[in-house]
C-alpha cells in the first residue's frame, strides 16, 4: 500500500473524529440542562403523628350541631332530600319505598315505622337507642354504613357538615308537633369548657367511710 492511500485513510479517520465531535458540541448546546441539587425524586411520607394532626385539625373545623341547625336552610335541606326521594317519600301518611318513609322521624324510635321491614343491623341499633336524636341522625346520615355497620341503607352519606345540617332542620319540619331544637349557645358552651374542668368552689371530695366489721 504506497503512501496516497495511507494518506487518505488518516484523512478519513480524521474527518470521522471532527463530525463526531460537531455532534457533540452541538448536541449540548440543544439539549442544555442543568443537573439536579439533590439527585433523585423526594418521596413524601405520612407519618401517624401527621395523619392524626390532621384528623383533629378537620375535627376542630366542624362547628358545633345544635350551632348548625340554628343556621340551617329548611329549603336546602328540602333540595338535599332530592338524593332519597328514590329510596323515602317525606309526606305524613306517605307509602314505603326502598327505605321507610321519613314523616316525623325525628325523635321517632329507629326500626319502628309500621308497615317497613328493617335490617337486623337496624332493630340492634334500636335496642340501644330509644330514639332518633338530632345527634344521631347527623351522625348516621354522615356515612351510614359505618354508624351502623350491616345495615340494608346503601346511601353512601353527606360529607358536608352544611349538607347535613340543612337536611336535619327540614326533617324537624317535617312533624304536627316537631320537637325543639338544641340551644346553639349551650353547645357552644360545652364546647369551649375544658372537660376535665372542675368548679372553683367544688367541694373536696371525702373520703369514704370504712365499712364496718361483720
Amino acid at each position: 500500500m504506497n503512501s496516497f492511500e495511507l494518506n487518505k485513510i488518516a484523512g478519513a479517520v480524521l474527518l470521522a473524529l471532527l463530525v463526531l465531535m460537531a455532534l457533540g458540541v452541538s448536541s449540548d448546546i440543544i439539549f442544555d440542562h442543568e443537573a439536579p441539587e439533590t439527585p433523585g425524586y423526594p418521596i413524601a411520607v405520612a407519618t401517624a403523628d401527621g395523619a392524626a394532626e390532621g384528623a383533629a385539625a378537620e375535627a376542630e373545623k366542624v362547628v358545633p350541631l345544635a350551632v348548625r341547625l340554628a343556621e340551617a336552610d329548611i329549603g336546602a335541606g328540602e333540595k338535599v332530600t332530592k338524593k332519597c326521594v328514590a329510596c323515602h317519600t317525606f309526606d305524613n301518611g306517605g307509602a314505603n319505598k326502598v327505605g321507610p318513609n321519613l314523616w316525623d322521624v325525628v325523635g321517632r324510635k329507629p326500626g319502628a315505622h309500621e308497615g317497613f321491614k328493617y335490617s337486623n343491623a337496624m332493630l340492634a341499633f334500636a335496642e340501644e337507642h330509644p330514639e332518633w336524636t338530632y345527634e344521631q341522625l347527623d351522625e348516621f346520615v354522615t356515612k351510614p354504613k359505618d354508624h351502623i355497620p350491616g345495615t340494608a341503607m346503601a346511601f353512601a352519606g353527606l360529607s358536608k357538615p352544611d349538607d347535613r345540617a340543612n337536611l336535619i332542620v327540614y326533617l324537624h319540619s317535617l312533624s304536627d308537633n316537631p320537637l325543639p331544637l338544641p340551644e346553639p349557645e349551650a353547645a357552644a358552651e360545652s364546647a369551649e369548657a375544658p372537660a376535665d374542668a372542675a368548679p372553683a368552689d367544688a367541694p373536696a371530695e371525702a373520703a369514704p367511710a370504712e365499712a364496718p366489721a361483720q
